[in-house]
C-alpha cells in the first residue's frame, strides 16, 4: 500500500468538499492510505502571497516542518497550496526559517517531497493500474483539460510542461474520455480578482469557455478549486457555461464510486448537460 501525508488545504473543508471526498474515495479504490497532516494551517493562499512575502513562506514552511515528521512524501490536491508549498521550499529566508521553528517547536528538515495528486496517479500508481480499476468507461463525456495558470509552474517546480502539460489529459483519456487539445489549458481565470475586479475574472472565464466550446467538448476539467469556482460563478449567463468537474470526480465516476451523484448534486452548473449520472 502506497501511504502519503496529505495537505487538503482550506478550499477542501469549506467550498471544495466533494474535491476533498473524491480524492480520498479514488484513493481508498487504489489501495492508497493519506494521512491528513495533523494542525496544518491554511498556506496564504493569494491574499498573503499578494500582501506579505513573509508571511506566505512562513505559514508554508510551517506546514513543511509538520510534514518533516512524517515519513512519507506530501500530497497536495489544490493547485495553489501546492504552487506555495513548492515556492516555500525553494525560497526559505534564513530569518523567517529560524521564527517559523521557534513557533513549530521543531527544525526544517527539508526531507518531505511535495508532490500533486495527478503526479501520483499517472507516475506511481500508473495508468495500467488505473485502466483495472475502472468500471464504466467515460466514453460519453467529451471535455478539455484546464490545469490553470499554478499547477505545473514554475517550470522547474513543476511535473509537466509548464506550457504544454498532457498529465490530466493522459489521466482522462485512460478513463475512456474524450480529451481534446486546446491552447488555453493554462492560461489564468483571474484567481482572486474574482472579489476584486469581478469584470477581470468574468471576461477571462467567458473566453476560456469560448475556447474549450471551440473543440468540440462539454465539460471542462480542473484541479484546482479557484478555478473551478470561477469557471462556475462566472460563467456565460443563461445556462451556456459547460459543466465544470474535479478531475477527481471523473476518475471516481469511472471507477463506479456511488457517491459521485452526490458531488455533482453540488455544483452550480447542471452536470445533466453532459449526461445523465
Amino acid at each position: 500500500m502506497m501511504r502519503f501525508s496529505y495537505y487538503p488545504g482550506c478550499s477542501a473543508h469549506s467550498t471544495a468538499r466533494e474535491y476533498d471526498a473524491s480524492t480520498r474515495a479514488v484513493c481508498r479504490a487504489l489501495g492508497i492510505e493519506l494521512d491528513e497532516l495533523a494542525d496544518w494551517n491554511c498556506c496564504g493562499s493569494s491574499s498573503a502571497s499578494h500582501t506579505n512575502r513573509e508571511l506566505s513562506a512562513a505559514l508554508s514552511l510551517r506546514n513543511l516542518i509538520l510534514a518533516d515528521t512524517h515519513d512519507a512524501d506530501l500530497v497536495a490536491t489544490c493547485a495553489f497550496c501546492f504552487n506555495r508549498l513548492k515556492t516555500a521550499q525553494k525560497n526559505i529566508e534564513p530569518s523567517i526559517r529560524q521564527q517559523v521553528e521557534q513557533i513549530a517547536g521543531a527544525p526544517y528538515q527539508g526531507k518531505t517531497r511535495v508532490r500533486h495528486l495527478l503526479d501520483i496517479l499517472v507516475n506511481d500508481v500508473g495508468l495500467d493500474a488505473l485502466k483495472h480499476q475502472v468500471k464504466q468507461p467515460l466514453t460519453r463525456f467529451t471535455a478539455v483539460a484546464y490545469y490553470g495558470c499554478l499547477l505545473v509552474r514554475p517550470r522547474d517546480g513543476g511535473f509537466d510542461d509548464p506550457e504544454h502539460p498532457r498529465v490530466m489529459d493522459r489521466l482522462l483519456q485512460t478513463v475512456g474520455v474524450d480529451c481534446r487539445d486546446w491552447a488555453y489549458k493554462t492560461e489564468c481565470c483571474g484567481a482572486s480578482l474574482s472579489i476584486t475586479r469581478p469584470d477581470v475574472v468574468t471576461r477571462l472565464v467567458r473566453n476560456l469557455f469560448q475556447r474549450a466550446e471551440e473543440t468540440g467538448a462539454q465539460c471542462v476539467v480542473t484541479a484546482c478549486p479557484l478555478c473551478f469556482s470561477n469557471l462556475e460563478t462566472r460563467a456565460p449567463t443563461g445556462g451556456r457555461g459547460l459543466p465544470v468537474f474535479y478531475f477527481t470526480e471523473l476518475v471516481a465516476l469511472a471507477f463506479g464510486i456511488p457517491e459521485t451523484k452526490q458531488w455533482f448534486g453540488k455544483h452550480l452548473i447542471k452536470v445533466s448537460k453532459v449526461a445523465s449520472v
